[in-house]
């Protein structure tokens, strides 16, 4: 088959590295890409937010599988032109996209599903957000309504910094996206990804992963759009998995389903879990980043048969090999992220770097010039690794970051504490 990935960042090389693995891919094209993704497949300077520009695209170049990577050209529509001009496309409608691209529409559904999730209030000014913040109190969570790129979430721990928030939000700090404010009840436990491919009719759960969102070691500092991952969640045992499958997963797709709007894709359903309940924290309706690359390495060629058969409406007769391994992935941002950064330096020590199933060093915001790695990104590089145990994944991933020489980026050093 002809495939065309949408996206240019670490989560997009791995569905593109793990697309190449499957026999079935026989020309691969990512659009853009970055200098990582460009070493193993073509990649085309293409406006993936416009879906005229794509079919056309996609036409000219004979591709019969598209797989939307990010979310904004979800949110845009862009499925819903593949889908009308009769390409095959993994990926949500526009209206279906609004579970990750609208924070209010999201609670609309969960009261609609009855689906545990926190407390909440939305506002369309300042002065009411305020009044309702004074009216709860602190810790609270202050939320830009629209796609902020993972980063329009703050959890304020005084009233203070909550009004702050929101006046950063209506000022402008998140574009349009903050244009309208949700204001959450803090939750507290431990939170888990859990994954489900979606093809409108079945549901498929694909894997479990933690996050590490907040810059610093020890979960501190601002939240980032995540600083490495590793996978399974050891917190999303068997129980808390269905309890998530019956209570909030399944009611919200019979409720989009309801509305004439039924999902097709993978719902990435943020969790906070506490003595063994799971509460929705957020809905995005692409695969994480940095959680996409610890499962992409763990489920390698079936990953691309599985997104096809949700493409192709054939969930109920796909089964999930899961080896009984560990993932992890650490990622390499730029010194200042994130908040302003330097780009243009150049990146060394990645040419030795072994390349195989248990090791890669997948790039996000990276390009080549003159034959050397640029960084050109936030988060650049993604230093990724399996391994029987998560101490033997975590080794491998580490090992890869000491080898590069950037004094220019950073990272964490304890990607996967709370389950070591």
């Amino acid at each position: 088959m002809n495939i065309l990935i949408l996206g240019s960042g670490g989560r997009e090389h791995a569905l593109a590295w793990a697309a190449l693995q499957n026999p079935k891919c026989d020309k691969l094209i990512v659009a853009p890409g970055n200098a990582g993704i460009a070493q193993i497949a073509d990649c085309a300077d293409l406006d993936i937010e416009d879906g005229g520009a794509v079919v056309t695209f996609a036409e000219e170049n004979s591709i019969e599988f598209v797989i939307v990577g990010p979310e904004a050209p979800l949110a845009a529509g862009v499925a819903d032109r593949l889908r009308d001009a009769g390409l095959l496309v993994f990926g949500p409608s526009a209206e279906a996209a609004r579970l990750e691209a609208s924070k209010s529409f999201t609670k609309e559904i969960c009261d609609a599903a009855n689906a545990p999730t926190a407390a909440y209030g939305h506002f369309t000014d300042a002065d009411s957000a305020k009044a309702y913040v004074r009216a709860q109190g602190a810790p609270i969570v202050v939320k830009a309504d629209g796609l902020a790129a993972g980063k329009g979430v703050i959890i304020a721990e005084t009233v203070a910094e909550a009004e702050a928030a929101i006046d950063d939000m209506f000022g402008g700090a998140f574009g349009g996206a903050g244009a309208e404010v949700v204001i959450e009840e803090f939750m507290t436990g431990e939170e888990a990804s859990f994954f489900v491919l979606c093809d409108g009719t079945d549901v498929l759960p694909i894997g479990t992963a933690q996050d590490h969102k907040r810059v610093g070691e020890g979960d501190t500092g601002p939240n980032t759009g995540g600083m490495g991952a590793y996978s399974p969640a050891p917190v999303m045992t068997e129980a808390v998995t269905q309890k998530a499958m019956d209570e909030i997963i399944k009611p919200t797709m019979a409720e989009m389903a309801k509305r004439g709007t039924p999902f097709q894709g993978i719902l990435f359903a943020g969790l906070m879990i506490e003595d063994g309940q799971p509460r929705l924290v957020e809905y995005n309706v692409r695969f994480g980043d940095p959680e996409c690359q610890v499962l992409m390495m763990r489920l390698g060629a079936q990953a691309f048969d599985l997104l096809h058969a949700c493409a192709e409406k054939r969930l109920s007769e796909a089964p999930v090999n899961w080896a009984d391994d560990h993932a992890m992935t650490v990622v390499l941002a730029s010194k200042g992220y994130p908040g302003p950064y330097e780009k243009g330096s150049v990146i060394s020590g990645l040419e030795g770097l072994p390349e195989d199933s248990f090791r890669m060093m997948f790039h996000a915001g990276t390009t080549e010039k003159d034959g050397k790695i640029i960084a050109s990104g936030g988060r650049v590089l993604n230093a990724t690794a399996r391994g029987a145990t998560l101490q033997e994944a975590r080794d491998r991933a580490y090992e890869q970051v000491d080898a590069v020489d950037w004094p220019q980026g950073f990272h964490r050093r304890d990607i996967g504490w709370r389950a070591l």
